[in-house]
């Protein structure tokens, strides 16, 4: 699965360059508030370990993709609760939505049975798809600085997405950015101002994983966000 021919892209060219450039604007923000801090002797600590665990988080994502990828024998998967899985990711992302000015709404409600998955990875990517979401939605034509994250039931199994009201979070702009990923710096640029290298980082997570990510609907929102399968075997003790 390490392979770029019929495996997962999760080590190609293309992604590894979208990460670096993604990391561009963290570090350099990192260098100009320490610089500013330099001058004024008022160095804002908060907003300079918050930028860094940005990096950090977008870095560890992908070297978690590159290990699935590179062993898919040895994914440890469990019964995993989707709620918790979305509470964690919530609470992941609470600071980088804070300063985006984009507010987050937990939206869990129904009873929904576990999901086999690796937990690890299920929660990386959602946090990766998360991040790269609240850095373009201000960009975007969205009423309002809101996002959900929800999960429901669909035919196909139980769905764990996040959801915003805007039209471009939508499979066009999904299949887009996927083709033109090799060809441009910025393949989603109905979603994001950047390389969308988070979006693109819990797409290969998802592939290592056999699961994949798609365009959703929550009642009225749009969302990107991956379908689960119930763990049937707990559902019988």
């Amino acid at each position: 699965m390490a392979r770029n021919e019929g495996g997962s892209p999760i080590l190609s060219q293309q992604l590894l360059l979208g990460v670096a450039e993604e990391l561009k604007l963290p570090l350099l923000q990192i260098a100009r508030q320490a610089e500013q801090g330099r001058l004024t002797g008022q160095t804002d600590l908060r907003l300079i370990q918050e930028t860094a665990d940005g990096a950090l988080r977008l870095l560890d994502n992908y070297a978690l993709g590159v290990r699935l990828a590179l062993d898919p024998e040895h994914l440890a998967l469990e019964s995993v609760s989707v709620s918790s899985v979305l509470y964690n990711t919530g609470q992941q992302l609470d600071a980088l939505a804070k300063n985006y000015g984009v507010e987050l709404e937990l939206n869990i409600a129904g009873r929904f049975g576990p999901v086999l998955a690796h937990r690890q990875g299920l929660e990386a990517a959602l946090v990766s798809l998360g991040a790269a979401l609240i850095e373009g939605l201000p960009a975007q034509d969205s009423p309002q600085l809101k996002l959900q994250l929800a999960t429901h039931r669909s035919r196909y199994g139980i769905v764990a997405g996040l959801y915003a009201d805007t039209k471009q979070l939508s499979s066009q702009a999904l299949q887009s950015g996927r083709r033109l990923q090799r060809r441009s710096r910025q393949p989603l640029v109905n979603l994001s101002h950047t390389s969308g290298a988070g979006v693109f980082v819990a797409d290969t997570i998802l592939k290592a994983m056999d699961l994949h990510l798609v365009a959703s609907r929550h009642h009225r929102l749009y969302g990107l966000g991956t379908v689960l399968q119930p763990n049937n075997q707990l559902h019988l003790v």
